[in-house]
């Protein structure tokens, strides 16, 4: 952190240094997926990983941020890396960088990008970071393939104000003549996306044109131009999931795999704090009979999709415990949410200088309409709704940096 004064400063040349210093391994990884996107990126590029190691392929992941423990970025053939060689190529990147200024992002994807190059495996998902054209993990020249999930508002004071720039900024991972799948996206931005791959002639396998998914029954229906499968619901919770297994499937399909591995990337895939039930820890054993959720999703698409989700369960009082960053658009996020909610208790983000405080937060939800107050801490306004409401549903959320303390605390 002492390398750069700024958290994120997005641009490539410190990143194409120290490549150049480690010997360009970038040039050295397995097969690359490249996946960019506002929202969704995670789930997907876990699905894709679920499908492909069903199909019994080793598979490096890149992704961030982490949750509860830094390793979990980087997963090396399917294992996450270990502690000493994590270690130990994060020391052969800093000598190699010789004490030239590189943020913390850059220096750590250069650290998995080598770790990945001298593992052999069969494929490399990578994560973008922070949009896409000037992010630390846009040094592949060839991906096999490029993804970009649906695009939104966020991070506008990087990426831009309006859904078109920041698609400019997403659309800059598709490289020349490299398929690329397209999730369902604003007609603003799916005009960049076009614009930019005919500029490279890159084929566009889009959702809508060269795409379908639909619910069926208990099942859903894929349907592309060479066929149709039939698939169950995605383990991972919430409607906005059936998108992202069509993104997943999509991709697999261009890749040739078969209706087998389609179906385990829908139904076997695991990703933390998306609409994930807690069962065990301190925040469970202080509320037996209520029903605890944690998601980290934290912008208003995210929200919508909670929103939705809520709607979908069976009815049961429901009640939120926030917290954001003050980074955020918070009402952007809490609007769609408000109507399928009881009360607000807000909490600041334990530990993160950027957390929005959580008298803030509460100002915001009765803004939106709901009761809100604040609570010192998650687990006590988990007890404090419980006193109350003992058969409640609680919903932790509003950013993944709190979705990470109560997976290492709490759960």
């Amino acid at each position: 952190m002492d390398l750069h004064p700024k958290v994120i400063d997005l641009t490539l040349d410190r990143m194409w240094r120290l490549l150049e210093n480690l010997g360009n391994p970038q040039n050295d990884l397995p097969a690359v997926i490249h996946i960019a996107g506002t929202n969704g990126k995670g789930s997907t590029q876990a699905m894709i990983r679920a499908g492909l190691e069903a199909a019994g392929k080793k598979v490096h992941a890149y992704t961030s941020p982490h949750l509860a423990r830094f390793h979990e970025r980087i997963r090396l053939a399917g294992a996450l890396i270990d502690e000493d060689h994590l270690t130990e190529i994060l020391d052969e990147c800093y000598a190699k960088n010789g004490g030239e200024t590189i943020t913390y992002f850059e220096i750590t994807t250069a650290a998995a990008i080598l770790a990945m190059a001298r593992t052999p495996a069969d494929y490399t998902l990578l994560e973008v970071g922070l949009g896409g054209r000037l992010d630390a993990t846009n040094v592949i020249d060839q991906p096999l393939l490029s993804i970009i999930t649906p695009i939104s508002i966020d991070h506008e004071q990087f990426l831009g104000n309006t859904l078109t720039k920041i698609a400019g900024e997403k659309a800059g991972i598709i490289k020349r003549r490299c398929p690329v799948i397209v999730a369902p996206q604003p007609e603003e931005a799916m005009d960049v996306i076009e614009a930019t791959a005919e500029r490279y002639h890159a084929q566009i396998i889009a959702q809508g044109q060269h795409w379908h998914i639909d619910t069926e029954r208990d099942g859903l229906m894929f349907q592309d131009e060479t066929g149709v499968v039939q698939l169950p619901r995605p383990n991972l919770p919430g409607d906005h999931q059936i998108e992202n297994a069509g993104t997943a499937v999509a991709a697999l399909r261009q890749l040739g795999f078969t209706d087998e591995v389609c179906e385990a990337a829908v139904s076997q895939a695991h990703w933390p704090a998306r609409m994930q039930k807690l069962n065990t820890g301190p925040i469970i054993d202080s509320a037996a009979h209520a029903e605890i959720w944690l998601d980290g999703g934290h912008n208003p698409a995210a929200g919508q999709a909670i929103g939705h989700h809520l709607g979908t369960l069976s009815k049961r009082p429901t009640y939120l415990i926030c917290g954001m960053l003050n980074t955020k658009d918070i009402s952007g996020y809490l609007d769609p949410i408000a109507p399928h909610v009881e009360k607000l208790i807000a909490v600041s983000i334990p530990g993160e200088m950027n957390t929005l405080p959580a008298a803030d937060t509460a100002a915001a939800a009765r803004d939106a309409g709901m009761q809100a107050e604040t609570a010192d801490d998650v687990l006590r306004a988990t007890r404090e709704i419980v006193k109350n409401d003992p058969n409640a549903r609680i919903l932790i959320c509003g950013s993944l940096y709190l979705a990470g303390n109560i997976l290492r605390n709490h759960a």
